[in-house]
């Protein structure tokens, strides 16, 4: 590293630790998902599941069930992020003799999830006859284990409600990356 990139690092080099990152992320549950789409009435089942893979979260039903995430790197690009005078929304990393980015731009290339204006959702209300009446009558709160429940063996009243839970579901469980405590 030359000394005058040196010094825009967040981290010094001095200050450097070895650090142990635990995977939260439960891709290998996304079969969850697949038995939840296959459970529907047989008359819903392609266009739910076309409906499903139309959504921001689609294309993660095609990705390899078996990834392998590696802490330490992410560890390793961490100590190396630069401070800079660019837009707030974008981090720029040293590697080697280069200065890289990531942005939005690239976060939603990789992902496929595409940035705008956040609703409003500090206020809930349920609606009468909605998704939680039908699922989860006897729940002020919804919890992930019954929502697993549901998606495992629950049987779905109306079109799309599979494709609803199931996006909640991999929303909450497998990007969130949630522990169970």
């Amino acid at each position: 590293m030359t000394s005058s990139m040196k010094e825009m690092l967040k981290t010094v080099e001095g200050d450097w630790f070895k650090g142990k990152l635990t995977r939260h992320d439960h891709f290998e549950d996304l079969a969850r998902i697949d038995d939840a789409l296959n459970r529907v009435l047989e008359e819903f089942v392609v266009q739910n599941r076309r409906q499903f893979m139309a959504s921001c979260f689609g294309h993660f039903m095609s990705m390899h069930r078996e990834l392998k995430f590696s802490g330490g790197v992410i560890h390793q690009l961490l100590l190396r992020e630069l401070d800079h005078d660019g837009p707030t929304d974008e981090m720029r990393f040293l590697l080697g003799n280069h200065v890289v980015r990531f942005s939005k731009v690239e976060f939603s290339l990789i992902t496929g999830l595409r940035f705008g204006v956040i609703p409003d959702t500090s206020i809930y209300v349920a609606v009468e006859n909605g998704i939680h009446e039908r699922y989860f009558p006897a729940h002020y709160e919804v919890s992930l284990d019954d929502l697993r429940v549901v998606l495992t063996h629950g049987e779905f009243e109306k079109a799309y409600d599979d494709v609803k839970l199931c996006l909640i579901y991999m929303l909450n469980w497998i990007l969130m990356g949630w522990t169970r405590d």
